[in-house]
């Protein structure tokens, strides 16, 4: 049974409230008194239902939205590492196709210059070892790792602190607990 019910602190809006059906002679047996349980109670009590109602579909509605921001962040974020593997991944097929006229061996650093016929080769010799005789424009040096992919000088350091992290946990998970959840508390911070 419904009953529409206008709040004091919001006249204009109705809000409804369902209250349970009732029945006087359940399986043929008065269990209470029916006065008692079909009489039209005091109306505050039908506003405190309807404020009930009312506050529990505006925390409803609170909870969504605050689970919806959180997914939304994820989304951004992803779509953030997917714009950072793609800028990675052009990078890297880029320098791949720099000339050179050395086998690239992964784990070796390797110099990129530029000609001044705009052409981009890579070479063994860094521009420190050039001396004041460095021939072309130094664009950048970059590490071969075993994946086949680039890493840029300044982040060498972090790459390889990040590979060894990754190392330890292989060599320490060869053999997994009982426990379902990885441990990581073996691991340098």
């Amino acid at each position: 049974m419904d009953k529409a019910v206008s709040l004091p602190n919001q006249p204009d809006k109705l809000t409804t409230v369902t209250l349970v059906e009732t029945n006087s002679n359940p399986n043929g047996l008065e269990l209470v008194s029916s006065y008692h349980t079909n009489r039209v109670g005091d109306p505050m009590d039908l506003v405190a239902l309807a404020q009930q109602v009312q506050k529990g579909d505006q925390f409803v509605r609170a909870n969504a939205c605050n689970r919806l921001t959180v997914i939304a962040d994820q989304i951004r974020y992803l779509q953030e590492q997917a714009r950072k593997v793609l800028e990675d991944a052009k990078r890297d097929a880029d320098l791949h196709h720099a000339a050179c006229n050395v086998v690239k061996k992964p784990g070796n650093m390797y110099y990129l210059y530029m000609r001044e016929s705009g052409q981009r080769y890579f070479s063994i010799v860094s521009p420190k070892e050039w001396g004041p005789s460095c021939p072309h424009k130094f664009l950048g040096a970059y590490k071969l790792q075993y994946d086949m992919s680039w890493t840029p000088l300044e982040d060498v350091e972090k790459r390889e602190a990040e590979i060894s992290v990754m190392d330890k946990l292989l060599n320490s998970q060869t053999a997994l607990p009982a426990s379902a959840e990885l441990n990581f508390d073996s691991l340098p911070n």
